[in-house]
């Protein structure tokens, strides 16, 4: 763990460059999700070997007791604080700098008002509190909606055309970060994800475990990009250098269109497990084109067959799950 955990906050020297050149503190908001540790500790890393004297804050409402002591174990300030409170965000400490993580997917259904509330009204309070600073922001493939496979996925300039409460309200977010970068000059990065993977949770580790389990892998979903964790991390942290106003849109993901067919019949071999399939591949898909991201910040370190080949190797060895699959084959946009 402490080994996966290091690969994953390791800062490239791109990395550590950009945030050479940064002044000031660096806040990550939503700090104790799956991307948020390893992302803070490889600020951080990289600020220390920049030479740099700032600091990386962690804040998050931190439900789980164990992530904040990680974090501090990795000597990272933290902050308790929910951000749907807006007096306590108002007094988190000023911060140039801002990687904004918080959002809610699962559990959409039956909690729509929720999921609209955290993922808009959050925003809203984070850009009052920070129109001053530089932010680079997470968002989702997800807005853009089911696209053609045949056209090798979805681009930054296509129309947003979000499936159910989660992606509209994705675009909701976007929206109050658009509208604070075009009225107070607010340089935003949004970043469009889709999906990271640690060996402990990604689609390559919902397929992986399914193959493993043998259960039977739905081919309806036929298609997808996925891309390592640490080298979505480098790409968050480098893109706050392109954050500007209006905002910065890039989607992040790998440059491997994926077939579920395909990568499901490697992780059996892998596995040494046979492979059931139900269901056809369907004509369209959640995919994002990434060849932006990749001309400006290079190709990611980790290709998918590696990515592919350390997950089975992680699975078969009986590693540990977050047991928060990606639920990456629902078509409808209700999670």
């Amino acid at each position: 763990m402490q080994q996966l955990e290091e690969l994953l906050s390791e800062p490239t020297p791109e990395v550590v460059e950009a945030l050479r050149n940064l002044q000031g503190d660096l806040i990550v908001l939503g700090a104790a999700g799956k991307m948020g540790p390893t992302l803070a500790r490889m600020a951080q890393r990289a600020l220390e070997k920049a030479g740099s004297g700032h600091r990386v804050i962690a804040a998050s409402r931190f439900s789980s007791p164990e992530s904040r002591t990680k974090l501090e174990r990795w000597d990272l300030k933290t902050i308790a604080c929910d951000l749907l409170d807006r007096e306590q965000v108002a007094r988190l400490p000023d911060a140039p700098n801002v990687v904004f993580m918080a959002g809610m997917k699962f559990g959409t259904t039956g909690q729509e008002a929720l999921t609209w509330a955290t993922n808009t009204l959050v925003p809203a309070f984070v850009c009052e509190k920070f129109r001053g600073s530089r932010i680079s922001l997470f968002s989702t493939g997800n807005v853009y909606g089911l696209t053609p496979v045949d056209r090798g996925g979805s681009t930054e300039s296509d129309p947003l055309e979000p499936l159910g409460d989660y992606a509209m309200s994705c675009v909701g977010r976007e929206r109050i970060f658009e509208h604070s970068s075009r009225t107070f000059g607010t340089p935003v990065a949004i970043l469009r994800l889709n999906y990271a993977c640690d060996l402990r949770y990604g689609v390559l580790v919902d397929l992986a475990r399914r193959v493993e389990e043998e259960q039977p892998v739905d081919l309806t979903m036929g298609c997808f990009n996925t891309i390592w964790q640490g080298d979505a991390n480098a790409v968050a942290l480098r893109a706050l250098a392109h954050a500007s106003s209006p905002p910065f849109v890039v989607n992040v993901t790998g440059p491997e269109l994926l077939s579920v067919r395909r990568v499901s019949e490697l992780l059996g071999a892998l596995l040494e497990k046979p492979v059931t399939f139900v269901g056809s591949e369907a004509a369209d898909a959640f995919l994002s084109n990434a060849e932006k991201a990749h001309k400006l910040f290079g190709l990611p370190r980790v290709a998918a067959e590696q990515l592919i080949r350390r997950v089975a190797d992680w699975v078969k060895r009986g590693g540990e799950s977050l047991a928060k699959p990606t639920h990456f084959e629902v078509r409808h946009g209700k999670f």
